[in-house]
This record gives C-alpha cells, sequence and structure tokens, in this order.
C-alpha cells in the first residue's frame, strides 16, 4: 500500500510540476519577470506582497507554486524511505528530484538577481535561460524516473547493452540540445515580435537582426535531425530489445514528436502568440518524458521480450575467426556496400556540378564525396546487422561479414552508426546544416521506413522505401545551395521513379533467393508478368518525371535531347522484357538501368554548364 501512495503522489508531483514550468513559461513570454522586481525569493520584499499589477500577480503566482514544488522535493525522498526498502532506485531518483530543485531555484534566483528579465537582451540571459532549460528536463527526468520505478518499473542493466546505451543516451543529449533551441527561439519571439511572417522571415536571415534572432533559424532543422535520430535509435531499440511496454512508449514519442512539428510550423505562422508557445513547451516535457521512458524500458533488466517475427533476434554473437589487418578492413569496407553506393554517390556530384553550374570548389565536393559515402555506408552497414538472418539464407549475401562472424552485430551496429555521426559532423561542418540533415534523413529512411519497417511485410517495399536512394541528389544540391529549389525535387523525383525499374530488374534475377528467405519482394508475391508491367509502368512514369524540369525551363536542349534519347532506349529495354520475361533481358534491363541514370546526370552537368 505504501508503495502504490507513494507512485501515486510522485506520479501527482510530475503533474504539478509541469503546471509550475508552464507557468513560468507565461512570466517569460507576457514580460512579466520583473513583477516583484530584483528581490528574491520575496516579492517586493514582502511575503505577499499587495499585487498591485498583473505582472506583480503573474509573477507572484509563480513564486508560490515554485515554493509548493520545493516542498514537495523534501517530501519525497522523505517519503520514498519510508516507503521502500534500502537500494531500491526511487530512494536515489527522488534525492535527485530534491537537488535539481534546489539548483532550479538557484538558476531563477539568478535571472531575477541579474536582471535578466522582461525586455533584457543579454547573451548572459540567453545562456542562463538554456541552463535553467537543461536543469528543468532534468528535474523532470528524474521525478520521471522516481514515478517509473514507484511503477514497479525494471532496474536499469547498464552492462549488457553495448552500444545502445550510448546511442540512447546520445538520443537524449539530442532531445536537451533541441529544448535549448526552443528556448532561445522562444526568447527571441518574445524580445522581437514580428507583426508579419514576411516580417519574421526577414529577422531571421538579416545580418544586422539580433543573434538571438538569427539563431532561430536553426531550430527547424535541429528538430528534424533530433526527430530522425530517435526514429533511427528506438526503431533498433524495438528491434534489438522489443516489448510490448517498449513499442508503447515508442508511439508517445512518435506521436509527441509529430505533434510538435505541426505546432512549430504553427508558431512560425502565427507569430508565435503566447498560447501556442505554452501548448508547444507542455508537450516538450511529454516528448522528454516519453523518451526518458522508452531508453530506460530498452535498457531495463527482465524487461519481458515478445516475438515479433522474423524481426526477433537474439543478443549479438561474438566474430569467430576474425581476420586480420587488411583483410578486417576489407570486411568492414565490405559492410558499407561500395558497389552500391558508387551510383548513388554520383547523382549526390553530379547535382553538385547541376547546381552549380560547373565546379562547385574543390573541398566542398571532397566533403560531400566522404560525407556522402559515410552516411550510405552506415545505413547500409546497419542494414546488414538488422537482415543478418536474410542474408544467411540468400545465396548472394551468404558471405557478407555478418553472416560469416568476421565481424560481430555489436561491432558492425557500432561501426555503422560511427559512420552516421561522422557523415553528419563533417557534413555540417563543411557545407551546412540542411545538407546533414537531408543525409541523415536519407539513412533513416532506408534503415527504419524500407528495412524496418515495410521489406519484410510487403511487396511495395522497394516502391515506398526505395525513395531513400533518392536521397543524394538533394543531399548534393543543397550542399551547394543551401535549399532545395524546384529542380532539386524533380532529381529525387526521377530517381524516385526510377528506382522500381532497376530494382525489379534485379529482382527477377534472384526472385528465388528471396522465396527462400521468405522476403515478399514483387515477383515472388505475383510472379513474372506482374513485374515486367509494373517495371513498364514504372519506366512510363520515369520518362514522365525526367521531362518536367523542361517544362520548368531549369534545363535546356541539350538535356532535351539526351532525356529523349535515353527514355528511348529505356523503352525499348523494358518493352523486350515484357515480350520475352528471361534472364538475358533482365539482366539487359537491369545494367542499362545504372547506365540510363548515371547518363541522365551527366547530360544536365552539360547542359547546364555549357548551353
Amino acid at each position: 500500500m505504501r508503495h502504490e501512495r507513494f507512485a501515486k503522489v510522485s506520479l501527482a508531483v510530475l503533474v504539478f510540476n509541469i503546471l509550475v514550468i508552464v507557468w513560468g513559461a507565461f512570466v517569460r513570454a507576457s514580460l512579466s519577470g520583473d513583477g516583484c522586481g530584483a528581490h528574491w525569493p520575496f516579492c517586493d520584499g514582502a511575503v505577499v506582497p499587495p499585487l498591485a499589477s498583473t505582472k506583480q500577480i503573474v509573477e507572484f503566482i509563480h513564486r508560490f507554486t515554485s515554493g509548493i514544488v520545493l516542498i514537495l522535493s523534501i517530501y519525497l525522498p522523505i517519503a520514498a524511505r519510508k516507503a521502500f526498502d534500502k537500494g531500491h532506485p526511487v530512494r536515489k531518483t527522488s534525492l535527485y528530484v530534491l537537488a535539481f530543485t534546489l539548483t532550479e531555484a538557484a538558476l531563477g534566483a539568478a535571472l531575477v538577481l541579474f536582471g535578466w528579465v522582461a525586455q533584457n537582451d543579454s547573451y548572459h540571459r540567453a545562456i542562463a535561460m538554456s541552463l535553467h532549460l537543461v536543469n528543468t528536463f532534468l528535474l523532470v527526468g528524474a521525478l520521471t524516473l522516481t514515478v517509473y520505478y514507484a511503477f514497479g518499473g525494471a532496474k536499469l542493466a547498464w552492462k549488457s547493452q553495448g552500444i545502445l546505451k550510448p546511442a540512447l543516451l546520445f538520443g537524449l543529449f539530442g532531445v536537451l540540445v533541441l529544448g535549448i533551441s526552443g528556448a532561445v527561439t522562444a526568447l527571441g519571439d518574445t524580445l522581437y515580435p514580428a507583426t508579419s511572417l514576411a516580417e519574421g522571415l526577414k529577422q531571421d536571415f538579416s545580418p544586422t537582426s539580433s543573434l538571438l534572432l538569427r539563431l532561430r533559424m536553426f531550430h527547424p532543422l535541429i528538430a528534424t535531425s533530433v526527430g530522425l535520430y530517435l526514429t533511427l535509435i528506438i526503431g533498433l531499440a524495438n528491434y534489438l530489445r522489443p516489448s510490448n511496454l517498449l513499442l508503447r512508449f515508442s508511439r508517445w514519442v512518435a506521436f509527441f514528436f509529430v505533434v510538435q512539428m505541426v505546432l512549430g510550423f504553427l508558431n512560425v505562422y502565427l507569430m508565435a502568440p503566447i498560447w501556442l508557445q505554452l501548448v508547444h513547451l507542455a508537450l516538450a516535457d511529454g516528448l522528454w518524458i516519453a523518451v526518458i521512458l522508452s531508453c530506460v524500458t530498452a535498457m531495463g533488466e527482465g524487461v519481458q521480450h515478445v516475438e515479433l517475427g522474423k524481426a526477433h533476434v537474439p543478443p549479438a554473437e561474438e566474430p569467430i575467426e576474425r581476420p586480420q589487418g587488411l583483410a578486417l578492413v576489407k570486411d568492414y569496407i565490405m559492410l558499407t556496400k561500395p558497389r552500391v553506393i558508387s551510383l548513388l554517390l554520383f547523382t549526390t556530384l553530379m547535382a553538385m556540378l547541376v547546381a552549380a553550374g560547373g565546379w562547385p570548389g574543390g573541398w566542398l565536393f571532397l566533403a560531400v564525396a566522404v560525407g556522402g559515402y559515410m552516411a550510405a555506408g552506415g545505413a547500409n552497414t546497419i542494414n546488414m546487422v538488422v537482415e543478418r538472418d536474410l542474408d544467411a539464407q540468400m545465396k548472394r549475401t551468404s558471405k557478407r561479414p555478418i553472416v560469416t562472424k568476421h565481424i560481430s552485430s555489436r561491432q558492425g551496429l557500432a561501426f555503422g552508426l560511427g559512420l552516421a555521426a561522422g557523415s553528419f559532423i563533417l557534413l555540417w561542418s563543411v557545407a551546412n546544416l540542411l545538407t546533414a540533415v537531408l543525409a541523415l534523413a536519407g539513412l533513416v529512411y532506408y534503415v527504419f521506413i524500407y528495412t524496418l519497417w515495410l521489406k519484410r511485410r510487403t511487396w511495395q517495399n522497394i516502391v515506398i522505401g526505395g525513395g531513400a536512394g533518392a536521397f543524394p541528389p538533394l543531399v548534393g544540391w543543397a550542399s551547394v545551395t543551401g535549399n532545395l529549389s524546384p529542380l532539386a525535387w524533380w532529381l529525387f523525383m526521377i530517381i524516385f521513379m526510377w528506382t522500381p525499374v532497376h530494382f525489379w530488374a534485379l529482382s527477377l534475377l534472384i526472385k528465388d533467393d528471396y522465396a527462400n528467405a521468405g522476403v515478399p519482394m514483387l515477383p515472388v508475391v505475383h510472379g513474372e508478368r506482374v513485374t515486367v508491367i509494373q517495371i513498364g509502368l514504372y519506366t512510363i512514369a520515369t520518362a514522365i518525371v525526367s521531362i518536367m524540369p523542361l517544362l520548368q525551363r531549369d534545363l535546356g536542349i541539350a538535356y532535351f535531347g539526351g532525356a529523349v534519347l535515353l527514355n528511348l532506349v529505356l523503352f525499348v529495354r523494358s518493352l523486350q522484357l515484357y515480350r520475352q520475361p528471361d534472364r538475358p533481358r533482365a539482366v539487359s534491363l537491369y545494367k542499362y538501368s545504372m547506365l540510363y541514370l548515371a547518363l541522365l546526370f551527366i547530360v544536365m552537368v552539360v547542359d547546364r554548364a555549357y548551353f
């Protein structure tokens, strides 16, 4: 009974804290931070001031409710000692609640005593608010863990997680960074309100604007980056540590993040009204709580696992007969699938030339080449780890390093995530944040949407999931221009439509492999006749999309001539396969489809540079 009573009380304390946090945001947004003057902890030097102004009332309510939070934070560890035995995690987490409540009060006092409130626009205020936000999140996190353990949540198993532990912790760090960028953005909205959307966008990009305003444009990109990373790592956690509870918390993460992205766009469109800022902050706390619960559930001791069909994976095994030296390097390179990457990387670099209308610069070209390879290689490596059970059943993939155990699954996952992180850092530092985000988006699309979600479930896997291969030209374009023009999106669509033509021609050649592994590729599910018909339809779609840049006058006569000729040959090869769907014609279409895409991009480069 004492356990149950404590659990309910701690949950109430968590809810009350979130309400106090939201009210604190109202204090900032309504410019009421100086409502009690420069006095702390009392309001204008009195325990109960005369409450002569609205600002004073707003600030006094915040002081009063914060005092209640302090009392509750003192009560929790005392109650925890009475309700739980020595060594129970609730005892420790409730002490963290008290510690973070005290530092929260100290940071609040600093904001008031140093005058970093109301209209103050100093950088010191921005730094103090960022620290305040981090401490607030840590306080909410400690309360969340207290509630989780009080309700019987499993203890953490720190030593048996491998790369998953730092990967999940980095996800928590990413949410903290996102929260800081959100706090800075909210401060800019408060101090420099815009009267229209156009004025707000002008402020963001004006070199004479306050740094608080110019930092504001990074918030949506940081949000996208963190969302993509959480999708990747929590998706992998569900695959490697599957449980009903983790799946439930993961869905809450997805819900909060999608809603937050929508509210973020509404904030920009509506010029950040106070009520929307408060809802945005409350849901940010909800996201933080959901991410914490996902992480502790994934790393918990004795969490009940459920069978997820072939997606279930036993604990990673250690490598046997591990090669050394160059042989080991060769195996790691093999994990990245260099032959598969070559065409994708080519479209990335050609898109750079198209965007620049010529040579984009040696260092940028090299950095994007290396960063693009790392992103694609990371995606392919993680794919090999996830699909090692399928690879073992297919003749053409049975010699891959993860299957042969030359490299363990744990080492492969660490290598893949390392490549992803390195790619993001390199592309951001040399190109721009948009480029890094797009490369990460392509990786997450391939791992989560194609590999984890679609490949084992539907023959539409390559239609939808194949979109991952369409991201490289977006990466190349953004690295040069810092934006995505309509032509960049047409490059994306060309590859998106081309992918089924290319891949289904290959799948006709290895359909028996897919059938043995139980992968529902189109030739396995519906047969060769349906496959060649679908190839023909996507050939037509590819040709139509490839002509669209001409209608928008982004490309000229040289591209027109080359595109017509290349599409004509693609039609002929597809028609030949339709009339006689045998191996030689499937090979012919498969090989030509690669040449088609490469030549089409070369023609674009020539057209943009010389015509």
